[in-house]
């Protein structure tokens, strides 16, 4: 029997286990001559705001060993813009879009959220935590429980489509704090948000981003990502968890379904190759053909571990 692609993540039906990573090809202005979107399982939007936003100062990204560290701020030309210009060119490409949804207040995702879940095309929400909370003293949303769900739960409420929540790895309880999205409403989760980060120029005294603090993305986080993923959806195996930190390889997606992801998502492979996303789904067809493997779906989660927690052994 020939393997199949497509997955379903609780109800949201997609071609491919295979999307863009919000920011990476979220405008679809220069898209289709780089790649055929419709081979992909989905793009994720640029992170978007009520009004347009220049972004953060320059320099805005470092290479460091094995990864990017960049502070790009929220950049976007705001989520009306967004519809009006971008939208149609990816809904138009043939890809499904999911809208990820940022702001400075409760108030602003709200009216982000109520704009983007009524347009056609748009498949789901994908809720951006890491934005500074500027009733909160600019501290990120996702620093304290309560705000959480304040966020979640009112644009969960509001949204006739799937939420997914994107969250940071580095919290005092990952899986307590996913608990709180999905009990607010979350319809899943993206795990990993870009890992906080410094680099420094020693000859010139100075950082090298003008942030100067930014997010390290790339293969330098798949561990940590991997382990998040792992973690969370031992704790809550009926939540669609789409995974992303490090993916490059088909090999990377691999290892994402075992530890217990949905889907995956690209994103700094696709700044270094384009076609990186294209690649990865068809060396996921024939992994999936080697084995002997009908769909992801039987992938997830079989990553074989014993009772103690250890790896099982050869």
């Amino acid at each position: 029997m020939k393997p199949t692609l497509d997955v379903d993540l609780d109800g949201l039906r997609l071609a491919r286990p295979v999307l863009a990573a919000s920011g990476c090809l979220g405008t679809g202005r220069d898209v289709p001559p780089l790649v055929d979107v419709r081979r992909l399982g989905g793009v994720v939007s640029r992170s978007l705001t009520l009004g347009s936003s220049k972004g953060a100062p320059t320099p805005r990204a470092t290479e460091t060993a094995s990864g990017l560290l960049s502070a790009i701020g929220l950049q976007n030309p705001g989520v009306r813009e967004f519809v009006a210009e971008d939208l149609p060119r990816l809904v138009g490409a043939g890809v499904p879009v999911i809208g990820s949804v940022a702001g400075a207040s409760a108030e602003e995702y709200l009216r982000v959220a109520s704009i983007l879940h009524e347009q056609p095309g748009v498949v789901a929400l994908e809720v951006y935590l890491s934005c500074p909370d500027e009733e909160r003293d600019g501290e990120p949303f996702y620093a304290r429980p309560e705000r959480i769900a304040e966020i979640v739960g009112s644009v969960s409420r509001l949204s006739r489509l799937p939420v997914f929540v994107k969250l940071p790895p580095l919290l005092p309880d990952l899986v307590a704090t996913a608990r709180v999205c999905v009990r607010a409403g979350a319809h899943g989760l993206t795990l990993i948000d870009a890992v906080p980060g410094l680099a420094v120029d020693a000859d010139r005294l100075r950082p090298r981003l003008a942030a100067p603090f930014g997010g390290l993305s790339g293969p330098a986080i798949k561990p940590v990502a991997l382990g998040a993923v792992y973690r969370v959806s031992r704790s809550m195996p009926e939540v669609p968890i789409m995974g992303v930190g490090g993916v490059a390889t088909s090999e990377d997606a691999v290892e994402f379904l075992l530890a217990g992801a949905w889907a995956v998502q690209i994103g700094t492979a696709l700044l270094v190759n384009p076609s990186a996303a294209i690649e990865i789904v068809e060396g996921l067809l024939g992994y999936l053909e080697e084995k002997g493997i009908a769909s992801p779906r039987d992938l997830r989660g079989r990553l074989r571990v014993a009772r103690d927690g250890s790896a099982v052994k050869p």
